[in-house]
């Protein structure tokens, strides 16, 4: 029996329930085996188990044989009565005993935050977008005139589809709206959100702004889109085709004079300097030399 009390692992320690809007979770302190992998397995206990089943536990097959941590516990708090939960260590054959909560819980100490929203005009209707907090949550809607809150419209919304439509409103007004949560399991509220306040354009005006906003637009396009174009096609020309500048080493210069060969009397000058013929006044150079030479 000694050896087998030595053989057990340590026990999870600083068992918690960390509980926010409804969603549970089990933590605890991790159990520290050098060169080994611990598992942790959780199990829970609600009032019927202690009372009429003879306490006995139900194992959370999400939570067997983990490696992290903690435990969402949530689907298995389904009652409003107190729970006790427990969790064990485990490596291979070894196991420890059981660590359980220093008290016990209940749902109806969960944590309500305030919902986070957001109010939109569109046109003349005044709708609030709410944050989807899961199906126990129903949403307690306040709004009103801003300077008017003795006349503060109620609304009550059990379900959410997409942004909720408050009321058809009047151009040119401020409107506030705040909200609050309410859980009808555990009969509690959140306190309420911030108050959000926003004015409703007259939507002619609205479409005024957008019509001359797009004109200016336009202008703007048919005055910049052709130097664009001009600029970008001279980057591609020049890209493709780069204008060559002749280094002033290769330039040649033009004559300033120029020779005429006429008659037979210049041959002999031509033997002298370079001079560049047609094919025809070699030929008849050629003639005219052969009939002197023959005569």
């Amino acid at each position: 029996m000694h050896s087998d009390k030595e053989a057990l692992l340590p026990a999870p320690q600083n068992i918690s329930i960390f509980s926010t809007n409804m969603k549970h979770f089990l933590t605890w302190s991790p159990v520290i085996i050098p060169g080994e992998t611990v598992r942790y397995s959780v199990e829970f206990q609600g009032e019927y188990e202690r009372y009429y089943a003879n306490e006995s536990w139900i194992p959370i097959s999400e939570c067997s044989f983990i490696i992290v941590t903690q435990c969402n516990v949530t689907e298995d708090i389904s009652a409003t009565v107190p729970y006790n939960l427990r969790v064990r260590a485990d490596v291979g054959t070894q196991g420890s005993e059981w660590g359980t909560l220093k008290r016990l819980f209940n749902r109806n100490t969960t944590l309500l935050t305030p919902p986070r929203i957001k109010v939109i005009a569109d046109g003349y209707h005044l709708l609030v977008e709410l944050e989807d907090m899961g199906p126990a949550f129903q949403f307690h809607i306040l709004y009103w005139k801003n300077g008017q809150e003795s006349s503060v419209q109620k609304m009550m919304v059990k379900e959410i589809t997409s942004a909720v439509h408050l009321d058809t409103v009047e151009a040119g007004t401020d409107y506030c709206v705040k909200v609050q949560t309410y859980v009808e399991a555990i009969n509690r509220s959140s306190n309420f959100s911030q108050t959000q306040c926003i004015r409703v354009q007259d939507a002619r005006s609205t479409w005024v702004t957008i019509t001359l906003i797009s004109f200016a637009g336009f202008i703007m396009a048919a005055l910049v889109l052709p130097f664009l174009i001009w600029k970008i096609s001279r980057i591609f020309e020049y890209s493709c085709c780069p204008v060559v500048i002749l280094p002033e080493t290769l330039k040649v210069a033009e004559p300033t004079t120029k020779l005429f060969l006429r008659g037979i009397e210049k041959a002999e000058y031509c033997d002298m300097s370079l001079c560049v013929m047609t094919p025809e006044e070699v030929f008849h150079l050629w003639i005219q030399d052969t009939l002197s030479y023959d005569l």
